[in-house]
Parts: structure tokens; sequence; C-alpha cells
């Protein structure tokens, strides 16, 4: 759920209430802009607890809750890896170097392109996926990635 989902169902709260976006504005606390761009999925940014006070007056709940692991994460990632490249990062080969820490110098651009490009959460259920096929812990993996971000001297601020 993202804040446009979130801003619609503030809206057909709002109108099922008999609300106006001022009258919403006042009684949240927020200004009737700030509902506006909530309703039309503008709005960049509102704080948690901002959020949860507006929701819990127009009667909704924030439900956070585990999703499913995402289904072949590994092969998403190396996939992500491969598209400049003619050599393709093997699933098997990321996740054998994963485990072990040892990166061998074929692999070293491909992940490096993962490291830099790879959206975040594809890279946290992939360390998932080979952390929950093996006996090696999600920390552990996560010790190894960030080792390889440092000596790929990768630019994503994540890795610093």
């Amino acid at each position: 759920m993202n804040l446009i989902s979130i801003g619609q169902l503030v809206q057909r709260r709002r109108q099922a209430l008999g609300l106006s976006q001022a009258r919403l504005a006042k009684l949240s606390g927020l200004s009737r802009a700030t509902i506006n761009q909530l309703e039309t999925g503008t709005l960049v940014d509102l704080g948690a607890s901002k959020l949860i006070g507006l929701l819990d007056l127009v009667g909704l709940d924030l439900d956070a809750h585990e999703r499913p692991p995402r289904r072949n994460a590994l092969r998403l990632a190396s996939q992500t890896a491969s598209v400049s490249y003619k050599q393709v990062l093997e699933p098997e080969a990321f996740a054998a170097a994963l485990l072990t820490g040892l990166l061998p110098a074929q692999l070293k651009p491909l992940v490096a392109t993962l490291l830099d490009e790879a959206p975040l959460p594809i890279i946290v259920s992939a360390v998932e996926e080979v952390a929950s096929k093996s006996s090696c812990s999600a920390k552990t993996l996560w010790k190894h990635l960030m080792q390889w971000a440092h000596d790929l001297q990768s630019p994503r601020q994540v890795w610093a």
C-alpha cells in the first residue's frame, strides 16, 4: 500500500462521512492542501503519526503485515545484473558467491551493476531467498554484500 491508494481510501471515507476536504482538514489538524494532495495522489510525504491520526479519524486502519516472500528473487536479481553484459549472472553462481563471500573476478562487473542499480526490494528478497535455502544467516549474507560494495567502490549511498 502506498500514499496514492491510501489517499483514494481516505477520499471515499471522507465522502461517505459527508465531510468536505476543508472540514476534514480542520478535524485532523492538517491543511486542506495536504488533504487534497493526499486524495489526488500528489502528496510526496506525510509523517506516520499524522497519517495514522487521519486514518483513525475517518475510521480506517493502517495494517502492517509480512507479505509472502518474492518468488524467484534470486533470478530477478541475477537478470538485473546481466542486462548490460554478454555474460549472464547465473542465480546459482550468485548464491554460491553470496554464501562464501568470495566474489570470482568474472562476476565482479555483474555484481557491481547489481549493487549499483538493482531495486533494493529485489536485493533484500534475494538475500532472504538464499538464507532460507541454506544454513547461512541473512546477517552473514548482508556482511558479504556490504564488503563487496566497499571493494567494488559502489557509489550507491545505501552501501556507504
